[in-house]
């Protein structure tokens, strides 16, 4: 038992460094799109950021990497455009494929903003993530009952709340 600690002791920080440059990697490419995406939509970026490096594992997860899609979004019975199937709470789901990580950002967007079951979402303070986390769950986007503060964590971790008000500013 003593050997197994001793070897988390050790890696652990070697991990959480590979997941923070991961995370700083994803975060300098897509900020500028997740501000765009803001300034056109009213979709915080710090929540667009936040629930790309979550859903997508920074750009890095096998959904991510085979369709671009950076937030899990599913198919369902209204999306007509590209499909790959993936398991996620079941085996072999369909979610929606893009050409490019910009047409994922600027589809969730929209997914967000077009949905009657979201729409209390902006009716909320563009600065307040926290709520804008708990709407999202609330709304039923994510399954995960920790979704909230994950969603919390990686905006105030990462700073994210900055991007937010650097759109509010109209700068890109």
């Amino acid at each position: 038992m003593n050997f197994l600690r001793t070897i988390l002791f050790i890696f652990l920080p070697v991990f959480a460094s590979a997941q923070d440059s991961a995370y700083q990697a994803y975060i300098k490419t897509f900020a500028p799109l997740a501000i765009t995406e803001q300034q056109r939509t009213g979709v915080p970026a710090s929540i667009k950021l936040a629930q790309g490096l979550l859903e997508s594992g920074a750009g890095n997860g096998e959904l991510c990497v085979r369709s671009n899609n950076h937030f899990g979004i599913k198919c369902k019975n209204t999306w007509i455009g590209p499909k790959v199937y993936h398991n996620d709470d079941e085996k072999g789901e369909c979610f929606r494929a893009y050409t490019t990580a910009e047409d994922s950002y600027k589809d969730h967007s929209d997914f967000l903003r077009n949905n009657t079951r979201y729409a209390p979402l902006f009716s909320l303070d563009v600065t307040d993530y926290k709520a804008w986390a708990e709407g999202l769950k609330k709304a039923g986007y994510a399954t995960n009952p920790k979704y909230i503060a994950m969603l919390i964590k990686v905006v105030e971790e990462n700073n994210l709340n900055q991007y937010t008000d650097i759109a509010l500013n109209g700068s890109t």
